[in-house]
C-alpha cells in the first residue's frame, strides 16, 4: 500500500466549498431557530425598578433609623443617618427594656409558629396529598369547601373563634392562637394542585405492584418530590403567623403571652398613655429586630425551591 501524498501548505481540512451542503442548512436552521436578539424593553425595566425601589425602601428606612436615637428620629432625615451611630446601645436597651420582655415576646412568636405554621403545613400536605391521588366519597364537597375556604378572610372568623374559645375557656392562652393557626385553606389548595402536578400516577402504581405500602409510598415516593410545595407552604404560613395581629389581639390579655407584633405595637402606644414613656427608638430598633428571622427563613429555603423533580422518571 503506498503511502499517502503530503502537499507542503495544504492541510488535511477540507475546503469550505467542498463541505456537506447538509452541515452549512444545519447552520442556517440552527441561527433560524435562535431567532432575532430580543429586544429589552425600556418601560419593563422602569416599572421593574419602581417596584424594586418600593419594596426595599421601607427595609432602608427601618435600617437607618434604627441606628438612631430618640432626639435624632425626629431632628434629621429619615433617609440618612444622625449624627450618632446608636444601633448596638438600641439593641441593648430593647432587649434589657421592660425586664427583658422582648425575648419572651420573640420565644411566644417563635412557638406560635413552629406548633402553628408547622402543623398547618404537615396538614395541608397530608390532606393536599389525599385529595389529589385518592379518590372517596365526599372528595367533591371537600374540593368545593377547601375552594370556599380559601375565599373566606382569616379577619372574618376571628370573632367567632373568639366566642367558641371564651365558651370552652382557653382564651389567653398559647392555644387560642395556635388552634386557628392550624388550618391554612389556600395551604391545603396549594398542595392540592402541587400533588396533582408533580406526583404521576403512575409512579404510584408501580410502587403499589411492588408492594409497597400507601405509607411507605407517601413516605419514600411522595415527599421527595412535594419538597418544593411543603417549602412554598410553610413560608407562607410562617409569615402568616409570625405578622398575625388581629387574632392575637382579641384572644390574648396577658402580656406575657404577647407575639411580637402585639407587644411592638404596646411599645408604641405608650406614647399616648397618661404618664407613659415615648419610646420610638425602641419600637424601630425592635421592629428590625422582628423581621431578621424571616430573611434568615428565606434566605435558608430558597435553595429548595425546585421544580420538575419528576421530570423524566416516567417513560411514555
Amino acid at each position: 500500500m503506498s503511502a499517502p501524498v503530503i502537499v507542503p501548505g495544504v492541510t488535511g481540512r477540507r475546503p469550505s466549498s467542498l463541505r456537506p451542503t447538509s452541515e452549512r442548512a444545519h447552520r442556517r436552521r440552527a441561527r433560524a431557530v435562535g431567532g432575532p436578539r430580543k429586544r429589552r424593553s425600556v418601560l419593563l425595566t422602569i416599572a421593574m425598578a419602581v417596584v424594586v425601589i418600593y419594596t426595599l425602601l421601607p427595609l432602608v428606612w427601618l435600617l437607618i433609623n434604627a441606628t438612631k436615637t430618640q432626639a435624632d428620629l425626629f431632628s434629621t432625615f429619615g433617609l440618612w443617618f444622625g449624627g450618632e451611630f446608636a444601633l448596638f446601645d438600641n439593641i441593648g436597651r430593647v432587649l434589657a427594656y421592660g425586664d427583658g420582655i422582648f425575648g419572651r415576646w420573640l420565644l411566644n412568636t417563635l412557638l406560635y409558629v413552629v406548633l402553628g405554621a408547622g402543623g398547618a403545613t404537615l396538614l395541608a400536605t397530608l390532606g393536599g396529598y389525599a385529595i389529589a391521588k385518592f379518590r372517596f366519597r365526599g372528595r367533591t364537597a371537600a374540593i368545593a369547601v377547601v375552594l370556599g375556604a380559601v375565599a373566606i378572610p382569616g379577619t372574618a372568623l376571628a370573632v367567632p373563634t373568639f366566642l367558641m374559645f371564651a365558651r370552652i375557656g382557653i382564651t389567653d392562652t398559647p392555644l387560642a392562637v395556635i388552634l386557628p393557626s392550624l388550618i391554612s385553606p389556600f395551604g391545603l389548595y396549594l398542595m392540592w394542585v402541587f400533588a396533582s402536578e408533580s406526583i404521576p400516577d403512575e409512579l404510584i402504581e408501580a410502587a403499589r405492584v411492588d408492594g409497597a405500602s400507601e405509607l411507605r409510598i407517601f413516605r419514600s415516593v411522595c415527599l421527595p418530590l412535594l419538597g418544593p410545595g411543603i417549602v412554598t407552604v410553610l413560608l407562607f404560613t410562617t409569615v402568616a403567623t409570625w405578622n398575625n395581629y388581629f387574632l392575637p389581639l382579641i384572644m390574648l390579655r396577658n402580656p406575657d403571652w404577647y407575639p411580637l407584633t402585639i407587644g411592638l405595637n404596646a411599645w408604641n402606644n405608650q406614647a399616648t398613655t397618661a404618664g407613659g414613656d415615648a419610646i420610638f427608638d425602641l419600637v424601630i430598633t425592635g421592629s428590625l429586630l422582628a423581621i431578621i428571622p424571616l430573611i434568615a427563613l428565606f434566605l435558608l429555603l430558597q435553595r429548595f425551591w425546585q421544580s420538575g423533580l419528576a421530570a423524566g422518571s416516567v417513560k411514555e
